[in-house]
């Protein structure tokens, strides 16, 4: 089996001294980049550039034939993406920081500290993978359509701010990086992880955990497993989730409740890609691509002490805010019609027929259970259903209970002066009141009187004579 290159393109190192480049390679090949090449003579340099562009150019400054300097000037202005870390001696530290203003991405000082080498490598590897995903973005920006809709497939829309998100998934697919994906209980969320898991083209599988809930033991044992005698009743080794996923991705759902001390777990496996097994002292290493969810305001909570700061910079290295549904109505027809097919197959009966003013009903509601409550809305309507036309009466019913369970909340809360009029200027008469009330309900029910009436509390013959009365 061929081993993988890391990077995927190689890491070119120039110097002129044998023992620096040696030194530099062992270096590199021991933190796990087995994709190196080292070049000795100066003047070869551009004819390597010409055949592949390195991941990162190392580029000692004092050398024989070019020097550092002319050199860094050159790749600059024929390679510009090209991340230059020059090397330097200590005296030369002032020619060093000249560079940088020239265009070096960062300076190592001999004799080269393994720590700090490393350090600079990376950052340059994510300046590096940063820079692709925001060209591949700018390109679907420019470009109309999807290069990759079936992946999207699960997702019932013809929303443009879904089709915004799913143009963002393609462009970040090819990162490693965590995926933060927030919005409201029953929105998706996890339809949106799968869409990414598929894009990633990982040939691991995707395994999801909700990790709401899970004191710290539990959630190391579910998450890295143990080994054999970690603790009592450990009579043998098991796997964790995230060797589960290994070469995939692993979904940790409701991470906003996750637990401090796993927090700081979390984040170690975000940072160095390593785990620990319950009962072991030895790191294994993840190739796993994590992406989170959260209902929560990570960035509110973070700023409460109740989430860390660190761990919340790395897990939105790209975000992702899936609208709620009262913000996509345009797809509560589509919906519908999916949920109303998927119901009558499971429930095997014949799809109903949905009366238009279905579609004006559902519009006026807010939907704080989101698709999900929309799917549970039309399970319960076609399993009551016996006629051709599907009756209006199930989702009434349901619309009414989340109307009245609201009042009884404002009426538990005493600090709050609920007013269902907003006033602006001076107060209102009642017939003022009373004809905004009546136009209001209207305009939300898009002129049908039934469901007006409906909102009002009033029975359709009272509007109808209130109308008519309004006109004379």
């Amino acid at each position: 089996m061929t081993e993988k290159q890391n990077p995927s393109n190689p890491i070119l190192i120039v110097d002129d001294e044998l023992s620096i480049l040696l030194a530099i390679d062992t270096t590199l090949q021991l933190a796990g980049f087995n994709n190196v090449m080292t070049c000795q003579d100066s003047r070869e340099v551009m004819k390597i550039l010409e055949k592949q562009q390195p991941e990162i150019l190392l580029l000692d400054l004092n050398m024989p034939h070019i020097d550092g300097e002319r050199l860094l000037d050159i790749i600059k202005l024929e390679y510009p993406d090209i991340p230059i870390i020059v090397v330097t001696g200590a005296i030369d530290v002032e020619t060093a920081v000249r560079c940088m203003r020239s265009g070096a991405f960062d300076y190592v000082v001999k004799p080269v500290e393994e720590g700090r080498l490393l350090a600079a490598i990376n950052r340059a590897l994510d300046f590096g993978e940063l820079k692709r995903e925001n060209l591949a973005l700018k390109h679907h920006i420019l470009k109309e359509g999807l290069q990759h809709p079936d992946a999207f497939q699960e997702i019932i829309t013809r929303n443009k701010k879904m089709l915004s998100i799913f143009q963002y998934i393609e462009s970040i697919s090819g990162s490693s990086q965590p995926v933060l994906v927030q919005g409201e209980t029953g929105v998706g969320k996890e339809l949106v992880a799968r869409s990414i898991h598929k894009l990633s083209r990982v040939k691991g599988q995707f395994v999801a955990v909700n990790v709401a809930g899970l004191d710290d033991n539990v959630f190391s044992d579910t998450l890295f497993g143990h080994v054999k005698g970690a603790f009592t009743g450990a009579e043998r080794d098991r796997s964790g989730l995230i060797e589960k996923a290994s070469g995939g991705t692993l979904f940790l759902d409701e991470i906003g409740d996750l637990s401090p001390t796993s927090q700081v777990k979390l984040l170690r496996l975000l940072q160095e890609r390593e785990y620990f097994p319950l009962g072991q002292d030895e790191p294994r290493p993840t190739d796993s691509r994590i992406v989170a969810s959260t209902l929560a305001d990570l960035r509110s909570r973070a700023q409460k002490g109740a989430f860390r700061k660190d761990l919340n910079y790395r897990l939105t290295t790209h975000q992702i805010h899936v609208p709620p549904l009262r913000e996509r109505k345009d797809d509560i027809r589509l919906l519908v019609d999916h949920f109303l097919v998927q119901a009558a197959r499971e429930l095997n009966k014949k799809r109903p027929t949905p009366p238009d003013e279905l579609y004006d009903l559902l519009s006026i509601y807010s939907f704080p259970g989101n698709i999900r409550e929309l799917q549970a809305m039309v399970f319960d309507a076609v399993s009551q259903h016996k006629g051709k036309i599907l009756s209006l009466e199930g989702f009434k019913n349901r619309m009414q209970q989340e109307k009245n369970f609201k009042r009884q909340l404002i009426s538990k809360d005493t600090d709050n002066h609920y007013a269902p009029l907003v006033v602006i200027g001076e107060f209102p008469t009642i017939r003022e009141a009373t004809q905004w009330l009546v136009s209001e309900a209207m305009r939300k029910a898009g002129n049908n009187q039934s469901i007006a009436a409906g909102l009002l509390g009033i029975s359709q013959q009272a509007l109808s004579k209130r109308l008519k009365k309004e006109c004379r």
